[in-house]
């Protein structure tokens, strides 16, 4: 069905087509012929983080800004969705147009920049939710375009607190690429002192609310080897729950010369997908196997789904890639997966004639 619907959406300026997407698929789960939109893959079980996922493929934070729609990506047999990022007050993110494709390449390009409804309109809707199927439900959260970054960890703190009992997990986004000075957070300094206090904040709201809700930290594409390497170390030191790796790239190698490629902001999309498994191969190789990792950027097949598995990710992720494939890409992700999982080892095989 995407298949037919795609070249419709695809008349329109990016950022339409995404609201016009949404709204279909909302209304293809409200009068139940979500089936034809995409087939739910067998159940795979996976743990992480203490939590148990009904298979291992999730949606990345971006699509679902608000968390309006929680219940109709679960019903396309996400193991599960991820919303936000979300900010303590409403803002409108970046001027238009700010969302950008480039067919040839399977990438778009975004500076929509945390635009929302704010933290207690996500918390609303996300109490309306009923969440089928067992899905899990992620939330990221940020800071404000005017909030600096000295005092950046009052605005994390004020979104955890009030999502934390409504979250399965919360992702920590200081490494979005469209909200200026935000990613020098992950600069060792800055990083410590923030996720630090976080943590702290974290295990005081587990005491509060009688459970303790995994925190993970969301990190560029574009760090170098040594923040890399500095970042792996705080994050280790403080005990995080988990990484997710990564965001887009403000790299244009992979697009040169292709239109839109000198548009400001994150590219996303198949031209990704090297650069950013290579970052989750590096913090694979410098994070204890404690902590697990999430691979998200560039997944366009199965066969991407399971390099990220190779590359060391625990989870995996999805965004760009539904815009060019469609909701079939989850159940060819997941299945995928189960065939490397299940895949007799070399010592099991027969013996070739």
């Amino acid at each position: 069905m995407y298949k037919l619907a795609r070249p419709f959406l695809f008349n329109f300026d990016a950022e339409r087509a995404h609201g016009l997407g949404l709204r279909a698929l909302e209304l293809a789960y409200r009068t139940g012929i979500n089936p034809l939109v995409g087939r739910p893959p067998e159940p795979l079980p996976t743990s992480a983080f203490g939590l148990d996922f009904p298979n291992p493929v999730g949606l990345a934070a971006g699509l679902d800004k608000n968390g309006e729609h929680i219940d109709a990506l679960l019903s396309l047999g996400f193991g599960f969705v991820e919303v936000g990022t979300v900010t303590p007050k409403a803002q409108p993110g970046n001027p238009k147009p700010r969302m950008f494709r480039l067919p040839e390449h399977q990438a778009v390009i975004n500076r929509l920049g945390f635009n929302n409804a704010g933290v207690d309109a996500l918390v609303r809707n996300v109490e309306r939710a009923r969440r089928p199927g067992g899905g899990l439900l992620g939330i990221n959260i940020g800071k404000n375009k005017d909030t600096p970054n000295e005092i950046a960890d009052g605005d994390y703190m004020y979104c955890l607190a009030r999502v934390y009992p409504l979250a399965d997990y919360i992702t920590v986004n200081i490494s979005s690429p469209n909200t200026a000075g935000l990613r020098e957070l992950q600069e060792e300094q800055l990083l410590r002192r923030l996720i630090g206090t976080l943590r702290e904040e974290q295990e005081r709201l587990g005491a509060k609310h009688g459970k303790r809700v995994p925190m993970l930290v969301k990190i560029a594409p574009d760090l170098s080897d040594d923040d890399i390497q500095a970042c792996a170390r705080v994050l280790a030191e403080l005990e995080v729950d988990g990484v997710i790796a990564t965001n887009t790239t403000v790299s244009r190698l992979p697009v040169e010369g292709a239109r839109h490629a000198e548009e400001p902001g994150g590219l996303s999309g198949r031209p990704l997908m090297g650069q950013s498994t290579t970052v989750l191969r590096m913090m694979r190789t410098r994070l204890p196997e404690a902590i697990p990792l999430v691979g998200v950027g560039g997944i366009l097949s199965g066969a991407d789904a399971v390099t990220k598995m190779a590359a060391g990710a625990n989870l995996v992720q999805l965004y760009t890639g539904l815009v060019y494939r469609g909701p079939e890409l989850v159940h060819e992700c997941v299945e995928a997966i189960r065939r490397r999982k299940f895949a007799p080892s070399r010592g099991n095989m027969p013996p070739t004639v």
